[in-house]
């Protein structure tokens, strides 16, 4: 078992904390200390802290939704200076937690259009019906069209034929 200077370990850790929250698979390439190692000197580095980074120590691109909209909660009364402090410490950039405010705004609007979206599916529905009627009146017109097509030609060949006798039967 390796033990190793309270140096070289809080190095490690400030290292794997925001705002650089290095990879532990980057860090044990790196120095050659243990994946798992790494993993519980982070996990106890942050229960003496009592700061959890929302984000469960991943990068902010790759937290949960919740995890965003609780960030976006989190800074919502703060002014910029509070936000940038507030960022820096979970290893954000403002930037990030304006776009994810943006993002819930750009929900919140498409709730509020789910009752238009309910009344042109209707519409779209009554549409589609319409539309097949339509279709098979235009078919049986176009069927009646080809009899009367049919009979028209007929008849004038019989007339070519038996002569122009119409009246006399």
């Amino acid at each position: 078992m390796n033990h190793y200077s309270p140096d070289v370990k809080e190095q490690l850790v400030k290292r794997m904390m925001p705002p650089e929250n290095a990879s532990l698979s980057t860090l044990a390439r790196e120095t050659g200390i243990s994946f798992e190692t790494l993993r519980q000197w982070r996990k106890k580095a942050r229960i003496e802290t009592g700061s959890p980074v929302p984000g469960n120590g991943r990068r902010p691109q790759s937290w949960s939704p919740g995890d965003k909209l609780l960030a976006v909660l989190a800074t919502a009364g703060m002014n910029e200076t509070e936000q940038a402090e507030y960022c820096r410490s979970k290893g954000l950039y403002v930037e990030e937690i304006r776009s994810w405010r943006e993002a819930c705004l750009d929900g919140l609007a498409a709730g509020r259009d789910r009752d238009n979206v309910r009344e042109l599916r209707e519409e779209l529905t009554s549409h589609r019906g319409r539309l097949k009627e339509l279709e098979r009146e235009l078919r049986r017109k176009e069927k009646a069209l080809a009899e009367t097509a049919a009979l028209l030609t007929l008849r004038k060949k019989a007339q070519a034929i038996w002569g122009d006798d119409e009246d006399g039967i």
